[in-house]
């Protein structure tokens, strides 16, 4: 039995989430027994053979000039080649916007199960059981898979990673028999945002801003407390609808799950499908002016005022500890 892992890199670098992934697929392993190793599609080498000390025993790297970026067709052949090499009993990815895609292209070529977007796994009886929120968080779904490999992408900021070991994984190439002519869809450009911050799914700290902020204006305390907490910046559903702020940024449903360690919540009032997107947060602060604001039950510290005047002086608490660090 084996546990294989898909390494997401961009720009030839590992993204972080694959060491969480890689620390749940270490403790799984414990009691399902077997090696954990690792798959990555890319034009190099981006340093895999350090994911040994995030709990890999190998890495399969699948090199292809091709790879360079994310293209759906050719990753998906790369991990079914590797799925087949290893024949794993479990395989994880990271519900990141390259895992969401992914792993159900996987599932489907290969006839399996996927759990897509867990808060939790567990070894029952020898079998993978995996834990879901569904119907926008309001429900929680416990699932079992009834073929092998089971397929499982892991929410990103609720696993932890393992601890340093000081090892190194053995890295071992993966023939994959891709033709970039012969795919069906290529990628022809990607575009950066100018002076992003890091991206909301990975982010330790999200300050994130709704209707209650009347006016985009008003965007710049949330963007200055941001910068003094190191933190992202998030939005509701209604203040991207309203042009205020780009769709990137948008917390929720149908925008970007979170899992930060602190997410700050300023003039959103709490609308299920807002909380459904970040109610996993490990704390959570809400600042309304309204005192029935939904956003409060599930608040771990409330504060009833308006934004004006709250979070100027917060920022400016922020600052006075930054300089005193």
């Amino acid at each position: 039995m084996s546990i294989l892992v898909f390494v997401e890199q961009r720009d030839a670098r590992v993204r972080s989430i694959v060491r969480e992934v890689l620390g749940e697929a270490s403790r799984l392993a414990a009691v399902l027994g077997g090696p954990v190793v690792g798959v990555c599609p890319a034009a190099s080498d981006p340093g895999l053979a350090t994911l040994g000390d995030a709990g890999a025993e190998r890495v399969l790297l699948a090199a292809h000039e091709a790879f360079a970026r994310y293209d759906a067709a050719g990753y998906t052949l790369a991990v079914v080649a590797a799925i087949e090499a290893v024949k794993p009993q479990v395989v994880l990815f990271g519900a990141s916007a390259m895992g969401r895609d992914l792993a159900p292209r996987v599932a489907a070529r290969l006839g399996v199960g996927l759990a897509t977007d867990c808060t939790a796994l567990a070894a029952d009886g020898g079998r993978l059981t995996a834990t879901r929120p569904v119907f926008a968080g309001k429900a929680i779904q416990k699932l079992a898979f009834p073929r092998v490999p089971a397929l499982a992408s892991l929410r990103p900021k609720v696993f932890a990673p393992a601890a340093a070991s000081g090892r190194t994984a053995t890295v071992e190439p993966l023939t994959v028999g891709f033709d970039p002519a012969a795919a069906r869809a290529k990628v022809v450009r990607m575009a950066a945002a100018a002076g992003a911050r890091v991206d909301l799914t990975e982010a330790d700290v999200i300050v994130s801003g709704g209707r209650g902020l009347q006016d985009a204006g008003n965007f710049r305390l949330i963007e200055e407390l941001a910068e003094a907490l190191g933190a992202a910046v998030g939005a509701s559903r209604a203040v991207v609808d309203a042009g205020w702020r780009p769709h990137s940024e948008q917390v929720g449903q149908t925008g970007k799950t979170v899992s930060p360690k602190l997410y700050v919540a300023v003039g959103i009032s709490g609308a299920i499908q807002h909380l459904a997107g970040m109610s996993s947060s490990r704390c959570i602060v809400a600042i309304n002016k309204d005192p029935e604001a939904p956003i409060f039950k599930v608040a771990d510290y409330g504060v009833v005022g308006r934004f004006e005047e709250v979070v100027p002086a917060l920022i400016e608490a922020v600052k006075q500890l930054n300089a005193q660090v």
